[in-house]
């Protein structure tokens, strides 16, 4: 029996009132506990308070499906065990295989099968061992399911308990407010056991919204989330969150009960014996991100969703001015939460989280860039018509081929300061397994399966990777082994702790500079970064770097001295000066 009277009770029973207020909560808690710890999980007797162990210099993720590479032999997720264990051992501990079961669109975001692994990839033994290799992210894809999958079939049937899954509106509601990702219709007519009903689909006519306002969704999310724990994951990654709770004449987007959601299953991780770390992903403006790390009770992580296209601007016009003022006025995360910084995933480079940041001419010349490189742009349905840019579709390295003037020579200089930039940052940075391998656009993807997204999401043949491996001369290995030795000097820094101490430094606008600070106070770190193609020189003495200390360029191995000359920086050139190196 539960106690009410004790600390994770009267939490859940709290919540329970506020996401479900008709139910009682004395009944449909211990259907909750017992979802997320059946028989034979266990359950801490204490809550994990707030603190900054969960993660550490040492941490750095690559972002990849499973199928990435293959061979036309092998079971890619034997091909990726492969890859990772040659290449990123003792540099990059921690894999996100991106959403792993069977599916019907979308890359795998359209799944079918929650409790399944795609047998094209391989099984859940194959998830497992890679999971007590690496550490382990996995995507819970919980805002919609396959039109093709078992529950929405049972639920075209009238079968219980799939008849209350869905969420159903009519077309003669009010919808006009409702943010949109796309600019396909928002409802799609299917028939039923119990006669036409629309169903509301925010991404796609192939995935189909659920119903979190019926208590067995949020149940059957939670035995979901406990295979994956069960299969060695420790991230999970809340795809597509902030869409979860809809309400006709609303916006349905951050919807209380979402967050009510997102906390209660942060109560859950809490108390897991398990080590969970919970990730939200929110494509959205800056503020409205950063909303999910709630009062240090919602996520641990957020992704760092401006920082893409605010890194693009300052690569393409050769100034940091305006991700300058964005990161000084960025809020350092709470205690117990992190940012995860990156710059190049599977989805396109979200304009989004750009607004009020980048203006309508900043945002146009670099639409006209990424085209002129061979990118796309896809679009999005503003509430009340019309439409605007939603992501750019290209390859990190592509986006890297030139500036606003055009290509030039600087393309991998240019690229790995975009990358060194995101190393320093505050947070835990993660890396597409694109961007690591300096893969070209995809265009054949693209003309053939006519989605814009798959000009970055390339499959590499095994074979062919290997030899481009080991080959000096290409751009897939002067690129990887770069960012291997940057981020292999990184996870020795201690200042480099997501949680260290950060200040954005107010310099020539050509340099994004930080300066970090170890949580002991012994180590600073000023993380200075060219993001021009010119000369460009830092008196020392805008730095502070303090007299009697021997300070060290990492990355270079040079001196530098605080009473000698200006520091100088070849173009795109990248300096962490350290006074314990």
């Amino acid at each position: 029996m539960s106690d009410a009277r004790s600390p994770f009770w009267a939490k859940l029973n709290g919540l329970i009132q506020q996401i479900y207020p008709d139910h009682a909560a004395e009944e449909l808690g211990p259907r909750l506990v017992e979802a997320f710890w059946p028989e034979g999980a266990t359950m801490r007797k204490r809550g994990r308070v707030p603190g900054n162990r969960q993660w550490s210099e040492r941490d750095a993720l690559c972002i990849t499906y499973g199928n990435s590479i293959v061979d036309g032999q092998h079971k890619p997720l034997d091909l990726l065990r492969d890859f990772l264990h040659s290449h990123f051992v003792g540099t990059i501990n921690g894999v996100h295989i991106l959403p792993f079961f069977p599916y019907t669109s979308d890359d795998g975001f359209a799944v079918t099968d929650y409790r399944a692994v795609n047998p094209v990839l391989g099984d859940w033994a194959d998830i497992s061992r890679i999971g007590s290799e690496f550490l382990l992210m996995s995507d819970l894809v919980l805002n919609h399911v396959s039109s093709q999958s078992n529950w929405f079939a049972s639920y075209r049937q009238g079968h219980a308990p799939y008849d209350g899954f869905f969420f159903e509106a009519s077309p003669e509601d009010d919808l006009s407010e409702v943010v949109r990702p796309r600019t396909h219709p928002l409802l799609r007519e299917v028939e039923t056991s119990r006669g036409t009903r629309h169903v509301w689909c925010t991404f796609s006519h192939d995935q189909v919204d659920l119903d979190f306002r019926n208590p067995e969704v949020l149940l059957e999310f939670l035995r979901i989330m406990r295979l994956h724990m069960d299969n060695g994951v420790r991230i999970v990654r809340l795809d597509a969150v902030a869409f979860l709770w809809k309400e006709v004449g609303t916006r349905s987007i951050h919807m209380p009960q979402t967050h009510a959601i997102v906390r209660l299953m942060r109560h859950f991780a809490d108390y897991a014996a398990e080590p969970l770390i919970l990730l939200t992903e929110t494509n959205v403006p800056n503020a409205e991100n950063l909303s999910y790390f709630g009062n240090r009770n919602e996520a641990h992580a957020v992704y760092n969703f401006s920082l893409p296209p605010l890194v693009l601007h300052a690569m393409l016009a050769g100034t940091a001015k305006r991700l300058i003022r964005w990161q000084g006025g960025m809020p350092p995360a709470q205690l117990g939460c992190a940012y995860l910084n990156f710059t190049a995933s599977h989805d396109g480079i979200g304009m989004r989280p750009a607004e009020g940041i980048l203006s309508a001419e900043d945002t146009g010349k670099v639409i006209d860039a990424v085209r002129s490189f061979g990118g796309e742009v896809s679009m999005r349905a503003l509430p009340g018509g019309g439409q605007s840019p939603y992501e750019l579709n290209i390859t990190w390295f592509e986006a890297m081929k030139g500036t606003f003037a055009g290509e030039d020579g600087h393309q991998i200089a240019r690229f790995l300061a975009s990358q060194t930039l995101v190393m320093a940052l505050e947070g835990i940075p993660a890396f597409y397994i694109h961007a690591l391998l300096a893969t070209p656009n995809d265009r054949e993807a693209v003309e053939k399966t006519g989605h814009n997204r798959a000009i970055n999401r390339h499959r590499w043949d095994y074979g062919r990777l290997q030899a481009l491996l080991e080959d000096p001369e290409s751009d897939q290995h002067v690129v990887l082994q770069e960012m291997l030795r940057r981020i292999g000097i990184r996870r020795r820094q201690r200042a480099f702790h997501p949680n260290a101490t950060q200040f954005t430094l107010q310099l020539d606008e050509r340099v994004f500079g930080l300066w970090r600070q170890s949580l002991d106070r012994d180590q600073s770190i000023f993380a200075l970064h060219n993001v021009s193609a010119e000369t460009v020189e830092i008196d020392p003495l805008a730095i502070n770097l303090i007299e009697g200390e021997e300070w060290v360029d990492l990355l270079s191995g040079e001196r530098v001295e605080p009473s000698g000359g200006p520091i100088g920086f070849a173009p795109y050139q990248c300096r962490w000066i350290t006074n314990r190196g």
